[in-house]
């Protein structure tokens, strides 16, 4: 698996893992992420992974290095996709 087919499959498992905010994002903990048996069975590095996926914008978390237990608290918060944000506004101009 190449490294933007890992940032895919991040982001499919922060959507999987974390809760949606009113933004359209996805919020989750370094724990929750680090401790899920799927996670540790897809990624080898996830910590790599997140950093890949945090260059390229796609996500954000505070500091550059996650360790597990030390940072277990840390919130990764998945950036929502134009059309994601486009759809929670619909959403609450439906209302």
């Amino acid at each position: 698996m190449n490294v933007e087919e890992e940032v895919e499959r991040l982001k499919e498992e922060i959507k999987r893992l974390g809760k949606v905010q009113e933004d359209g994002s996805y919020k989750v903990t370094f724990g929750v992420l680090f401790n899920d048996d799927r996670c540790a069975n897809i990624f080898e590095a996830l910590v790599g992974t997140l950093r890949a996926a945090k260059r390229r914008k796609l996500l954000t978390y505070e500091g550059e290095l996650l360790l597990q237990g030390v940072h277990d608290n840390v919130e990764i918060i998945l950036k929502p996709t134009p059309a994601a944000a486009t759809e929670v506004t619909n959403a609450g101009e439906k209302s």
